[in-house]
């Protein structure tokens, strides 16, 4: 009798673990895909910190009170905002240059001089011109309308070293012709003041107390040391007929006029319209700041700096893309131009941030799975009927084996066990309509051979 083929049946328990083993390997791929890109993604586009520090100037100035507003207002955001007081604008420069602190407030002339590198060079860029800061200059009963020769000897209050507005004050000196020394204490030069290290308050107390005989003043119309002076009836605050001259000869300064009765109507202070000197605030940031951030500091920049002052004539004013001596950051050139970023508009920060980062993975995912979706069905479905013509074959391989000869017992129980193999599988597996006429002729195939192996076995 010839032995039997030892025919391994697929489509059984060997044929579902392949299955599986599909399905397994194609999840494991999945998931280090999706890990790969959330690796992509981290690095491309980190999540903000949740906390930066930011320069201010002294602790009653203009510039430190806006800082506790920013600090309060991106606390409400979920960002700590750290705020150090400084001497001034200058001092500031150097911490940002210095990676100190990420964000600080820039008097309008201090930054990159032409001698130096160009300013989109740097590592510092502008995020907005916030404020006007003019120069106030009070006194007692010296006239500076014509010029400021008329400091000449005197005791003048003109800021700490390493501010913007120390610089400022001398440089409105020298273009006078006054000579002025700069060094440790009191600084003072032939033909020209004496420069005191006075400043905010400080000053204010010792100009009402007529220790000195005036102070010049770079500082936003809110900040509470111009306030008081403008408010007391025996300071003077000189109203200088060179505004114009001067701008044209300071690229960084601007004239500008604070009106008459705007200070105290009831009043009538000032009594006439001041022709004044002011220069701008930037608002620089290091360059590698998060953009989720800088977005998070305009946004707060529209809050604090968007009411109309003494000297601004529209809300819309400030804050704005006039920047000096820095380039605009890109991200704030997309603010003015677009707003907001949409998700920022309409959640809360963080989460904002979370989706952001969700859809850089879900977009790339997307791209490579939706693809093999649309060929998921085709595979399906080619496998499905590569099966069933495997079941044609293993029919024809019995029907050729078992027909053509008498079986023994031995040998129908074996090919009746095989047949119901297939009848099984056949049975168990989900085809498609445009396959059930195969289907059908498969089952009727089934049973014409299980039909020839009886009568082969009784002959």
């Amino acid at each position: 009798m010839k032995p039997l083929p030892k025919l391994r049946i697929k489509g059984a328990p060997g044929d579902s673990r392949r299955v599986w083993l599909w399905i397994c390997g194609g999840a494991v791929l999945l998931v280090l895909l999706v890990l790969a890109l959330f690796q992509v993604v981290g690095r491309l586009s980190p999540l903000p910190p949740g906390s930066l520090v930011m320069s201010t100037g002294a602790e009653d100035g203009a510039y430190h009170l806006a800082g506790l507003e920013y600090q309060r207002l991106l606390a409400a955001k979920g960002v700590r905002l750290e705020l150090r007081t400084s001497a001034g604008s200058i001092e500031n420069l150097d911490r940002l240059r210095n990676d100190e602190v990420s964000v600080a407030f820039v008097q309008g002339g201090i930054g990159p001089q032409p001698s130096e590198m160009a300013p989109e060079k740097m590592p510092l860029r502008a995020l907005a011109n916030v404020a006007f800061e003019p120069v106030w200059i009070f006194t007692h009963t010296i006239d500076v309308t014509h010029g400021l020769q008329a400091l000449a000897g005197k005791r003048v209050a003109a800021g700490l070293p390493g501010s913007g507005n120390l610089k400022l004050a001398v440089d409105l000196l020298q273009v006078y012709g006054m000579e002025v020394g700069v060094g440790d204490g009191p600084r003072a030069a032939r033909k020209g003041p004496v420069l005191t290290d006075d400043t905010g308050m400080a000053a204010a107390d010792k100009l009402q107390r007529r220790q000195i005989d005036a102070v010049i003043l770079i500082a936003g119309p809110g900040a509470p040391v111009v306030q008081r002076l403008l408010a007391d009836p025996a300071i003077k605050l000189a109203s200088l007929d060179h505004v114009e001259g001067l701008s044209r000869r300071f690229g960084y300064l601007q004239p500008v006029s604070l009106k008459r009765g705007s200070v105290d109507p009831a009043h009538d202070r000032p009594h006439r319209d001041i022709a004044l000197l002011a220069t701008n605030t930037n608002l620089v940031v290091r360059e590698d700041l998060h953009p989720a951030l800088a977005y998070l500091l305009l946004d707060a920049a529209q809050r604090v700096h968007h009411p109309v002052g003494l000297l601004e004539r529209l809300p819309s004013d400030f804050p704005n893309a006039r920047v000096t001596n820095f380039a605009l950051s890109d991200n704030a050139e997309r603010y003015f131009k677009n707003g907001t970023p949409f998700l920022q508009s309409y959640l809360p920060f963080w989460m904002a941030n979370y989706v952001q980062r969700l859809v850089l993975v879900l977009v790339p995912l997307a791209a490579i799975l939706l693809p093999l979706g649309r060929l998921l069905p085709g595979l399906i479905a080619w496998r499905r009927q590569s099966r069933l013509f495997r079941h044609y074959g293993e029919l024809k391989f019995l029907e050729r084996e078992f027909t053509s000869r008498t079986l023994d017992e031995e040998e129908r129980r074996v090919a009746s066990e095989r047949l119901a193999r297939i009848e099984g599988e056949i049975a168990q597996t989900r085809f498609p309509l445009e396959l059930q006429d195969r289907v059908y002729t498969l089952r009727q195939h089934v049973d014409y051979v299980r039909e020839r192996i009886a009568r082969s076995g009784s002959t």
